[in-house]
């Protein structure tokens, strides 16, 4: 079971590798490891499990996060409608890769924080507003989908882990909170 101890923090090296790619068909290691950073995801959220587990709450996480250099995120995002409880996005993707992108960018009003980062980075982190991309999920099929707005942004803090980028790189290191114009703040 992945906990905190499992996630390395800033300053290993893993952090600021290129992850390889998986081969495909997936193996049955890169299979069960997808379903343990899931079943960490999931814990995370959980109040009861987290508290019990000393989790902190994640929505998304990148296989260099547990020292394994390879190109396998999770990413559970969950839904803020009571009514409809259904997590609005929810996969394990191996090779996942950005084939487009929106000319509009955006960031989380709120900035982002990152289990490997143990201290609150103030700034704004600019990215994409929305994106497509494709990914093998854990049957082997080849996935492509489009991605909006948080959902967007959770998935691309996941993809730099596996190209060795930290979120705080994006941040204007001058002006950690200037924004060019049409930059889409989400609440």
């Amino acid at each position: 079971m992945i906990t905190m101890d499992t996630i390395i923090r800033e300053g290993n090296p893993t952090l600021r590798e290129v992850a390889k790619e998986v081969s495909v068909p997936l193996s049955d290691e890169d299979i069960k490891l997808g379903e343990e950073m899931m079943e960490f995801l999931h814990n995370s959220q959980d109040p009861v499990k987290a508290e019990e587990l000393g989790l902190r709450g994640g929505v998304g996480l990148a296989a260099p996060q547990l020292d394994i250099s390879k190109r396998i995120i999770a990413v559970h995002v969950p839904s803020g409608d009571l009514e409809n409880p259904e997590p609005t996005l929810s996969a394990v993707m191996y090779n996942p890769k950005i084939l487009s992108h929106s000319v509009q960018d955006a960031c989380l009003g709120e900035g982002e924080g990152c289990l490997s980062v143990d201290r609150e980075v103030p700034g704004y982190v600019v990215r994409h507003n929305k994106i497509t991309l494709s990914y093998v999920d854990a049957a082997g099929v080849k996935q492509k989908i489009r991605l909006k707005n948080y959902e967007a942004i959770v998935v691309q803090h996941e993809i730099d882990h596996l190209n060795g980028v930290m979120f705080y790189d994006h941040i204007n290191q001058e002006n950690p909170y200037a924004l060019k114009d049409g930059v889409l703040v989400i609440e």
